[in-house]
């Protein structure tokens, strides 16, 4: 019965995922101040054509999301979260602080995000045409010789 107990409890932690929180480095200097991730109000609207309609892909809960491009000509998608939201500054900060750290296969890399005025906007990098599907089935079943027609 313990053999049994112990089995699950080993099968249990090795199917959990574990999420890797990256120390990010620009030469000797740690990125400790949020400050670094900071994108200017003016270089977000430029991206995604101010906002417009032809750029937006989404519409949520928690607010739109729009299909942008950098100068540099990174694709970005910017999540722009509702003017109702009640989450203070310093609470947005350390959020984006916290999730630009976290690095997984099965998440998108925060690229920074802009806090102006009213405005509260997070940049994701931008990965066109897929889906969570996708990454689930196809990517994996890829790597698998021994896929099904119904996982594709």
């Amino acid at each position: 019965m313990a053999l049994l107990f112990l089995t699950c409890g080993l099968l249990r932690r090795k199917g959990e995922e574990t999420y890797e929180v990256v120390n990010y480095k620009s030469g000797a200097n740690e990125l400790t101040t949020v400050e670094s991730l900071q994108f200017e109000l003016a270089t977000i609207q430029a991206a995604t054509n101010d906002f417009s309609h032809e750029k937006k892909l989404s519409e949520g809960g928690f607010g739109e999301v729009f299909q942008g491009k950098l100068p540099n000509g990174q694709q970005i998608a910017v999540k722009r979260l509702s003017q109702s939201s009640r989450q203070g500054d310093e609470e947005f900060k350390n959020e984006v602080l916290l999730v630009a750290k976290l690095q997984h296969r099965n998440l998108v890399r925060l690229l920074g995000f802009c806090l102006e005025g009213d405005e509260k906007l997070l940049a994701y990098e931008f990965v066109p045409n897929k889906s969570l599907d996708y990454f689930l089935f196809v990517a994996t079943c890829l790597q698998n010789t021994q896929c099904t027609e119904s996982s594709q």
